[in-house]
């Protein structure tokens, strides 16, 4: 607590690379274009904190991991890995990365088309180890996060193989740790991304938003398998790049 009392509080941007590199750059960087990356790495996550933020990190291992800001490296260099300050499997990757700011819930799931809704608070570790939030069977990766929004009332849920299905968010508990229920099913099929949005606001994927109009074709209820894409949709496999 004295420690975190010394800080001082000051602007930052936090930069988190492909390949799971962490640094903070000074003031609010809305131009990132010319951070330099290692060879064979580019940008993954940006965005604004203070030197006072708690960093959460959200792990293919279904973990949730906390760093503080003031310990993160500064701009000059290409930063540190990020299991410098979590304890992370060396074959986990990242899902996530974000400031802590409470009061949110967030959607979580895995590969296997399960997950549910858990509020931010409970997912702030006290250790490196980190916080086990997404129970997962053998083989199974965390796949999915997506911060629900204020109003929604609706979730997406998008297949390897472009299926979409989209059903009600209180089908969707809300649990602080578990394996959850299932999202969407099949048996040849992975999940790939799901999100919860307000379904009058439309659907947002990648650099489109589908109109609710539009999107009563997929809409069900959840653990049905879906239906492929329409034509002209966007073909990323994630509703957010």
């Amino acid at each position: 607590a004295i420690e975190e009392a010394m800080v001082v509080r000051e602007p930052i941007t936090v930069v988190v690379s492909d390949k799971g590199w962490i640094r903070a750059l000074r003031g609010v960087q809305t131009d990132l274009s010319g951070v330099a990356f290692k060879t064979d790495d580019s940008l993954r996550f940006a965005f604004p904190a203070e030197t006072t933020s708690k960093i959460i990190v959200f792990s293919t291992n279904g973990r949730f991991y906390t760093i503080d800001a003031s310990k993160l490296p500064g701009g000059r260099g290409h930063g540190e890995p990020v299991r410098l300050f979590a304890d992370m499997e060396q074959e986990a990757d990242l899902v996530a990365a974000f400031r802590y700011q409470g009061g949110r819930k967030f959607l979580v799931a895995s590969d296997a088309g399960r997950g549910f809704i858990v509020p931010e608070d409970d997912v702030v570790a006290q250790t490196k180890n980190g916080k086990q939030v997404l129970n997962l069977a053998d083989k199974e990766k965390a796949q999915a996060f997506s911060v629900v929004p204020e109003g929604a009332d609706s979730i997406a849920a998008l297949s390897e193989g472009r299926k979409l299905l989209i059903f009600p968010i209180d089908q969707v508990p809300e649990m602080g740790r578990g394996r959850g229920v299932s999202l969407q099913r099949s048996k040849a099929d992975q999940l790939s991304d799901a999100l919860a949005f307000k379904l009058a606001d439309g659907l947002p994927w990648s650099n489109q938003v589908i109109a609710a109009a539009d999107l009563k074709f997929w809409r069900g209820e959840r653990a049905q398998a879906g239906k492929m894409r329409e034509k002209g949709w966007p073909r990323a496999l994630k509703f957010k790049d």
